[in-house]
């Protein structure tokens, strides 16, 4: 054996170096990923086009209430030319079956298979966090887009409808009266409620994301999953599944609207989206935890 090889080799029975732990290196690794998620241009192009859809909603009823159009719709729709607030109910309402599945599946189902196609997942993987790190820094961007998703359409909604419409203090489904401030804060608590309710939508297009190395694929998967659960939703022949499906509780934010809020239905509503977090989620860890990662 050369001086060579007993350089290069170690002794038998001599412990490897431990790998060097690098404080900080998760928190940097998750600021550079919600910077690069939320900045890249794909991104920005989603939340405008969501932003767009109170701006359009609010001038065509500001358009058409005086018109034989004036006051028609869903009730929350009709309520807009009435009191602005409501274009941020009207908004969530319209764009929560599909649009905001839509962009939060995009942007889930690219988080680990977009790094695969692109061949970036095992110099991602290099970075001394470990895979459960990296999987929790996807899973928090990928939240966070859904955060930001739901605040673009309130904050235009809010903007748009006090503008075109004004803002006064709001009747709710019981024809009670609540002061403007408490109109306020049950419009954020609705906005608050829809992006804690596509948590679990999340977590399905996570697990799909490590399931392939093609994004369409997992993006596709994840929005099939959300219209699925819809339409199995509108079947009286499945009622017994249905509180448990991933869409039934939705719509649930029209308890902010109540004099009464119904917490209890609210709650039912997050237990549903945590029990789909917990499967789902450690469905995406078992399977990107042990897969060979090549590329």
């Amino acid at each position: 054996m050369s001086p060579a090889d007993t350089t290069a080799a170690p002794a038998t029975g001599t412990a490897l170096p431990p790998v060097p732990v690098v404080r900080g290196a998760g928190w940097r690794l998750q600021r550079s990923e919600l910077r690069l998620v939320l900045l890249r241009k794909r991104t920005l192009a989603l939340l405008t086009g969501l932003a767009l859809v109170p701006l359009l909603l609010g001038l065509v009823l500001y358009f058409t209430q005086d018109s034989a159009l004036g006051g028609q719709g869903p009730g929350f729709v009709a309520r807009v030319t009435g009191n602005g607030l409501f274009l941020v109910v009207a908004s969530l309402f319209l764009c929560l079956p599909f649009l905001l599945p839509l962009t939060v599946g995009i942007v889930a189902g690219d988080a680990i298979a977009g790094e695969a196609s692109a061949g970036t997942l095992r110099y991602l993987l290099a970075v001394p966090v470990g895979r459960t790190r990296l999987l929790l820094v996807k899973a928090v961007t990928a939240l966070a887009f859904a955060l930001a998703a739901v605040l673009a359409v309130t904050l235009v909604a809010l903007v748009t409808g006090a503008v075109l419409f004004g803002w006064s203090d709001v009747t709710l489904l019981s024809g009670s009266t609540v002061p403007l401030a408490d109109g306020v804060l049950r419009m954020l608590g609705v906005a608050g409620y829809v992006a804690l309710s596509l948590t679990g939508l999340v977590a399905v297009g996570l697990f799909f994301s490590t399931l392939t190395e093609v994004p369409v694929g997992a993006m596709a998967a994840t929005v099939v999953v959300a219209v699925v659960s819809s339409v199995l939703d509108s079947l009286p022949q499945l009622s017994a599944i249905q509180p448990w499906l991933l869409t039934h509780h939705w719509f649930d934010f029209a308890e902010f609207l109540r004099i009464d809020v119904g917490w209890d239905v609210l709650g039912q509503g997050l237990a549903v989206q945590a029990a789909w977090v917990a499967v789902f989620g450690a469905l995406a860890w078992s399977r990107f935890t042990t897969a060979d990662v090549s590329s």
